[in-house]
C-alpha cells in the first residue's frame, strides 16, 4: 500500500512538471535573477506585474532566484534567444526592426548581449519609430541634414511634420530617423559591404571616437573607407582595420582590444553616412588626437580637416 502511494505521489509530480514544461514552452521562459522583481521583469518585457501573476499563477509578487516564470510576449512581438556572434544592429537587421526599438522593447541600457538571453523582437509597425536628435546650426538646411544622416529628404519632412517649404534656425531640434537607410549599409551602391564588414566598421567607429561629434565619428568611417578606394591599402575592411604595418597596428583598438566592444547606434548612423558620400574629413585617409600622439610622421602630413579632438590628415 505504501509503494502504491509513493507511484502515485511520483506520478503526480512527473505529470505536474511536464505540464509546467509545456506551458512554460508556449511563452518566454525566464528565469528569476538575483536582485529581480516583478515589477523589473515586466517592464523588460514589456508587460504588466498583473500579466505575469495572472499567467504564473501566483498569489503575491514574492519571487525567488532560480523560479521559472512563463512571459507571454505581446500579439505584436515574438521572441529570440541570442546566439553567438549576434549583435544588436544584426538582429535588428535580421527581423527588420532597429537597434531602437530593440533596446526600447527589452529595456535595455547598452548594446552588450550575452548569448543565451532571450530577446522580444517588435513586429513592423509595433513600436513608435525611434529617432535621435539633431539641434541645428548656422548654415544648416533640411537638405543638408538628410544628405549628413544618409536619409531622404521626404523621410526628414515626414518624422518632423514638416514640408518643403518648413524653415529651420540655429539652435532648433529635428528628429533624425534612427534606422535610417539601413539597407546593409551600401545606400550609395558604391561599396559592397557585408553585415559583419558594417559592424567591424561600426565598433572601429565606436572605440575611435566614443564623444566626438557625430560628424567627427562620420569623418572617421569616411578616412576608412577613403583606404579602401587607395590601392596601396587592403581592398577589405577587415584587412584595413586589422593591418599591421612595420610592426605596427594601424588602429590602437585593435592593440587594446576595445574594437571587440559593441558599437553604438551612433556609429552605426556614421557608417551609413559615410556610406551615402559624406566626407567631413576631405578625402583623409588618416587621423590622431594631438593629445595622445607625439608622432612626427603623422604630424608631417597636410592635415585635410579638424573636427573635434581629432585632426584629420591624407599622404
Amino acid at each position: 500500500m505504501q509503494f502504491v502511494k509513493k507511484m502515485i505521489v511520483v506520478t503526480i509530480v512527473v505529470v505536474t512538471f511536464v505540464m509546467l514544461h509545456v506551458t512554460i514552452a508556449y511563452g518566454l521562459n525566464y528565469y528569476v535573477q538575483p536582485g529581480d522583481s516583478l515589477y523589473t521583469i515586466a517592464a523588460r518585457y514589456g508587460t504588466t506585474v498583473s500579466a505575469l501573476m495572472q499567467s504564473n499563477g501566483l498569489w503575491s509578487s514574492n519571487i525567488v532566484p532560480g523560479q521559472a516564470l512563463r512571459i507571454n510576449t505581446p500579439s505584436s512581438s515574438s521572441a529570440y534567444t541570442v546566439r553567438p556572434g549576434d549583435t544588436l544592429y544584426l538582429i535588428a537587421q535580421r527581423y527588420g526592426t532597429t537597434v531602437e526599438a530593440l533596446k526600447q522593447t527589452n529595456n535595455l541600457s547598452s548594446n552588450y548581449l550575452t548569448v543565451g538571453r532571450q530577446l522580444i523582437i517588435p513586429k513592423n509597425g509595433s513600436s513608435s519609430n525611434p529617432t535621435t536628435s539633431y539641434q541645428v546650426k548656422y548654415g544648416d538646411t533640411l537638405f543638408l541634414i538628410a544628405k549628413r544622416y544618409g536619409i531622404g529628404l521626404d523621410e526628414l519632412l515626414r518624422v518632423n511634420n514638416m514640408t518643403n517649404q518648413s524653415t529651420i534656425y540655429p539652435g532648433q531640434t529635428v528628429k533624425i530617423p534612427a534606422a535610417s537607410n539601413q539597407n546593409n549599409g551600401n545606400s550609395s551602391g558604391k561599396y559592397n559591404l557585408s553585415q559583419s564588414n558594417i559592424d567591424l566598421l561600426a565598433r572601429l567607429v565606436t572605440a575611435e571616437s566614443a564623444g566626438e561629434p557625430f560628424e567627427g565619428q562620420v569623418a572617421v568611417a569616411a578616412s576608412i573607407l577613403n583606404r579602401l578606394k587607395d590601392p596601396r591599402y587592403p581592398n577589405t575592411i577587415p584587412g584595413i582595420v586589422y593591418q599591421i604595418d612595420n610592426g605596427l597596428y594601424q588602429y590602437s583598438p585593435v592593440l587594446d582590444g576595445s574594437i571587440n566592444n559593441p558599437a553604438s547606434a551612433s556609429s552605426y548612423q556614421a557608417v551609413n553616412s559615410a556610406l551615402s558620400g559624406w566626407d567631413p574629413s576631405k578625402g583623409a585617409n588618416g587621423f590622431y588626437n594631438p593629445a595622445k600622439t607625439t608622432s612626427k610622421w603623422v604630424r608631417s602630413h597636410p592635415i585635410t580637416a579638424v573636427i573635434g579632438n581629432h585632426v584629420f590628415f591624407s599622404y
